[in-house]
């Protein structure tokens, strides 16, 4: 499943492909035709992500919500004119798959479409294909907020917001301040569960846009044994592991692909992505990179949990099993 970076970033292809532009919408695939035909023919005035989801506003004041889930996809092309910041596809096997943008050049309009398509958008110079996901809906403002409110907290809301100031949408300045509360509602968050940290970390009514590879570079990043209760995480570590991801995530958002290795931890002779990519990450059974452990791999609440043992220690009498 894409993790949080790439809705991000599916949300500047959006913004910059279709933004302020008269859009057509359909449903070759016949799945979504009534909620195509209720914003079709309206301006797509701004796309954003919170999370996992991505949010379109139209000048109807209805919004397109989609969850990509884990097949779910984007598949764009158009003229010169239709481009934009690269969008994300499905997942590979490990790391990403970014989808290809047509070849700008003789633009004719969107080709027959292939496959299932549950939505089709089309502009005067491009078109986006979806295919596959586990959400596709339109919703009106009140409905979008219940389901912004039920997530928690976005560490890529300031890189939004830096986006969004460049082209004017927001005031310039509200990164930071937004992070910051952002921090906070995290820190709560924690502090109210007794639930293994590792298994915190994938609630994305605790923290949205964090999966399985994100939750476990950071808790290896910060030393933190996955199976530390959520509550007796102290303060200050819940602060630094916020800023952590924060930061690995707004890496994510400029390169396109997750690389959480520090240059020191990586080997001289081999390629960064994917071979230096993960400090533990489908790395079970290899040695640590920073320790001479061997990375371990755990089936947590239906997903692969991966750390190193030796770096990830439990603090003394807080031995508790992962995801209790």
């Amino acid at each position: 499943m894409p993790e949080g970076h790439s809705l991000h970033r599916l949300a500047r292809q959006f913004d910059d492909v279709f933004g302020g532009q008269t859009v057509q919408i359909t449903s070759p695939q016949g799945r979504f035709v009534a909620d195509a035909e209720r914003i079709s023919g309206n301006e797509l005035e701004h796309a954003f992500a919170k999370g996992k989801q991505l949010f379109c506003r139209f000048s109807n004041d209805l919004y397109l919500r989609v969850h990509l889930g884990l097949y779910g996809a984007f598949e764009f092309g158009g003229d010169d004119k239709f481009i934009g910041a690269s969008s994300i596809g499905a997942p590979r096997r490990i790391g990403e798959r970014e989808g290809n943008m047509q070849e700008p050049g003789e633009y004719s309009g969107p080709p027959e479409p292939v496959g299932a398509v549950r939505a089709r958008i089309v502009s005067e110079h491009g078109w986006a294909d979806l295919r596959g996901p586990t959400a596709c809906e339109v919703l009106d403002y009140e409905q979008v907020q219940a389901k912004l409110d039920k997530l928690g907290p976005d560490p890529l809301v300031g890189a939004a917001a830096r986006f969004q100031a460049a082209k004017g949408q927001v005031r310039a300045g509200e990164d930071l301040e937004l992070l910051e509360l952002g921090r906070k509602e995290f820190r709560a968050n924690l502090a109210r569960t007794s639930t293994a940290i590792g298994v915190v970390l994938m609630n994305q009514d605790f923290i949205s846009g964090v999966g399985n590879i994100y939750r476990a570079e950071a808790l290896f990043r910060n030393r933190i044994s996955p199976d530390l209760p959520a509550n007796q995480l102290s303060g200050r570590s819940a602060n630094k592991l916020w800023w952590d991801i924060v930061a690995i995530m707004e890496d994510g958002v400029r390169d396109g692909k997750i690389i959480t290795t520090r240059v020191e931890d990586r080997d001289p002779l081999g390629v960064v992505w994917p071979d230096n990519a993960y400090y533990v990450y489908q790395r079970q059974g290899m040695g640590c990179r920073c320790c001479t452990g061997t990375v371990s791999l755990a089936e947590v609440a239906g997903r692969k949990l991966y750390w190193c043992p030796r770096c990830q220690k439990l603090p003394r009498k807080k031995a508790l099993q992962v995801g209790v």
